[in-house]
């Protein structure tokens, strides 16, 4: 992944909304079922809203029933980092970008195969990219 950037929280107030700031950099959620993502359903890719790195591509995207967009697996292994994290009385694992360490959502072990994993994720914690649909061979 690229180099790590790191940006007073001036810059970060300056870079981002006061939603996504929220989010981001104070650890906070968006409501269920609110998010832009939560039923969007295109394909593209998934990047940090904070500092463009791609996080997730849509075909690993799936309709959880969570209320966030949700992933079985993020686009490479090193795009994201976890963190313990143990606030709201709940024992949780945090993800954040491990370009800039802005806050993502957390990862469960409730998800689908391959991976068994639910990326729950802040839909103001991304950006998305529209790509063209793959082409499926001519058998």
């Amino acid at each position: 992944m690229d180099e790590k950037i790191k940006l007073t929280e001036t810059e970060w107030r300056v870079r981002l909304t006061p939603e996504q700031y929220r989010i981001l950099r104070e650890k906070g959620t968006e409501r269920a079922f609110t998010g832009k993502y939560e039923s969007f359903f295109e394909p593209g890719l998934y990047r940090c809203a904070a500092c463009g790195q791609p996080l997730f591509e849509s075909a690993t995207k799936y309709h959880s029933g969570s209320g966030w967009p949700s992933f079985y697996a993020p686009i490479e292994p090193d795009a994201v980092e976890e963190h313990g994290d143990h606030s709201a009385f709940m024992v949780r694992t945090e993800i954040t970008c491990s370009r800039c360490g802005s806050h993502l959502g957390h990862v469960f072990e409730d998800g689908p195969q391959p991976t068994g994993l639910r990326y729950c994720i802040n839909s103001a914690a991304l950006t998305f990219e529209s790509t063209p649909e793959r082409q499926k061979p001519d058998s």
